[in-house]
C-alpha cells in the first residue's frame, strides 16, 4: 500500500487527502499552522459557484482594469514591485485576455464545476451538510449598467433573467439599490457554506480514517530530489519520506515548487472579507448575491453575513488595509443597509493563489512521484472536491470524466 504525503491543510489539501484515502493510499498531511483551514480557507466568500466560473482574463479586461486603478473605491489595486513573479504573471495574464481563450477556459471550468458539485454531494454521508452551514441558496448576479446587463443576457445559457423589480421581489435585501439596478441573472443549484467549518469537519473524518497516518504540524521547507524522483521533504519537524507527494499548499506551493526547479505560474490575489452577525429584524439576503460591476459577493452563512471583495496585487502582504476596508464597508452599508449588524464587523484578508487564466493546476510534474493540486484562485472551495477526485484518478491511472487539457502544468 503506497504512502502519500499531502502538503497543505486548507480545503484543497484536506479534500486531496480524503480522496486519496478512499482510493486506497495511506496518507500523512503536513500543515504549517497549528490548525487546519486557517489560511485562505478561513473566511473566504463562502460561495460554491459551480456555474459562475468566468475567468478574470478576458477581452476588454485590461481597459477595465486601467479604469479601476483610477477609481478611489475600485475593485482592483496593483502595487508594482521589484518582483519577477508579479511581472511574469501580469504578462501571462494579459496574454490570456482574449475572448477565444476565455471561452475555452470557461468551458473547462464548467466541466470541473459540475464534477465538483457531484463530488461534494457524494461527500455528504461523511460530512453532513449541517456541519458546515451548507445551504442551496441559488446565485443572483446583479448589474448596475444596461450595457453589462445586456451583454450578460445575450449569452444562451445566461439563466433566469430578472428586471430590477423582480430582483427585489425575489431578494428583498436589495431594496435599497432597486433604482440603481439594470437587472439580474439568477441560477439555481449554487450554494453557500462555511469553508472553515467544512475543513474542521473533514479533518475530524480524516483523523478517524483507518488509513490516515496523522497530521504533522510543521513547515515544509524544500523537496529533496534524486534521479527524477522526490526522495523526501525537509520540514521544521525533520525530513519526511513517502512513496508519493502531493503539493496543495496554496501560495506556499510556489516557493516549495522552486526548491525542486518547478516554476508554478501562481500569484497571490489578496481579497478581503467582512463578517457581521445577523439580528432577528435584519433583512439579510437568502440568495447568494454578486454585485457584478463592484465585484462584491454577499452570502448568508448560518446566522452571519459574509461579504467578500477586491483584488489587491501587493505580493504576500496579509495586512488589513484600513482604506480598503473602509471603502468596502461603505459600499456594503449603501447596498444592503439592513442586512446585518455592521457595528460588529470582523474584517479579514486572504491570499488567493491564482493562475493567469484562472484554471487550477492538477496532476503530474517532471518528477514521477510529485503531484500538484494548486492555483484555485477565488474558487478553491468551489473546486476542491472536484480537483481532489481528479487527482486521485490521475495518480491511479484511472479513466477521467473529461479531458484535463488546460488544467495541467504546462
Amino acid at each position: 500500500m503506497q504512502q502519500v504525503i499531502v502538503i497543505g491543510g486548507g480545503v484543497v489539501g484536506l479534500t486531496s487527502a480524503w480522496w486519496l484515502l478512499e482510493a486506497g493510499y495511506r496518507v500523512t498531511l503536513v500543515e504549517r499552522a497549528p490548525g487546519v483551514g486557517t489560511g485562505t480557507s478561513y473566511r473566504n466568500g463562502g460561495q460554491l459557484s459551480y456555474r459562475y466560473v468566468s475567468p478574470l482574463a478576458d477581452a476588454g479586461v485590461p481597459l477595465k482594469a486601467l479604469k479601476w486603478l483610477f477609481q478611489e473605491h475600485g475593485p482592483l489595486r496593483v502595487k508594482p514591485q521589484f518582483d519577477a513573479h508579479q511581472w511574469r504573471w501580469l504578462a501571462a495574464f494579459l496574454a490570456n485576455c482574449r475572448a477565444d481563450l476565455n471561452r475555452k477556459t470557461t468551458n473547462k471550468l464548467l466541466e470541473l464545476g459540475e464534477l465538483s458539485r457531484r463530488a461534494m454531494a457524494a461527500l455528504e454521508p461523511v460530512v453532513p451538510l449541517e456541519a458546515f452551514a451548507w445551504r442551496d441558496a441559488g446565485k443572483l448576479i446583479v448589474y448596475r449598467t444596461r450595457a453589462a446587463f445586456d451583454a450578460a443576457t445575450a449569452k444562451s445559457d445566461a439563466g433566469a433573467v430578472w428586471n430590477a423589480a423582480q430582483c427585489v421581489a425575489r431578494e428583498p435585501a436589495l431594496a435599497a439599490m432597486e433604482d440603481k439596478l439594470a437587472g439580474g441573472i439568477y441560477n439555481g443549484g449554487e450554494a453557500v457554506a462555511d469553508c472553515y467549518a467544512f475543513c474542521v469537519a473533514l479533518a475530524e473524518r480524516l483523523a478517524a480514517h483507518p488509513r490516515f497516518d496523522g497530521f504533522i504540524h510543521g513547515e515544509a521547507q524544500r523537496f529533496i530530489t534524486s534521479g527524477g524522483r522526490v526522495t523526501g521533504v525537509q520540514t521544521s519537524a525533520g525530513i519526511l519520506g513517502a512513496d508519493a507527494y502531493v503539493l496543495a499548499a496554496g501560495m506556499q506551493s510556489r516557493a516549495l515548487g522552486e526548491t525542486a526547479g518547478i516554476a508554478l505560474p501562481i500569484y497571490p490575489l489578496k481579497g478581503y472579507s467582512l463578517t457581521a452577525p445577523i439580528r432577528q429584524d435584519d433583512v439579510a439576503p437568502e440568495i447568494s448575491v454578486t454585485d457584478f460591476e463592484r465585484k462584491v459577493l454577499y452570502a448568508r452563512i448560518g446566522d452571519k453575513l459574509r461579504v467578500a471583495a477586491m483584488v489587491d496585487m501587493v505580493g504576500e502582504d496579509l495586512s488589513l488595509n484600513p482604506t480598503r476596508l473602509d471603502s468596502l464597508t461603505r459600499q456594503v452599508r449603501e447596498t444592503m443597509p439592513r442586512a446585518a449588524d455592521y457595528t460588529q464587523i470582523t474584517p479579514w484578508a486572504g491570499l488567493r493563489p491564482a493562475t493567469p487564466n484562472s484554471a487550477p493546476i492538477i496532476g503530474a510534474t517532471p518528477y514521477s512521484n510529485l503531484w500538484l493540486n494548486v492555483g484555485h484562485g477565488p474558487l478553491g472551495f468551489t473546486f476542491a472536491c472536484g480537483t481532489a477526485s481528479l487527482l486521485a484518478d490521475l495518480m491511479r491511472g484511472k479513466a477521467l470524466p473529461f479531458g484535463v487539457d488546460g488544467l495541467t502544468l504546462g
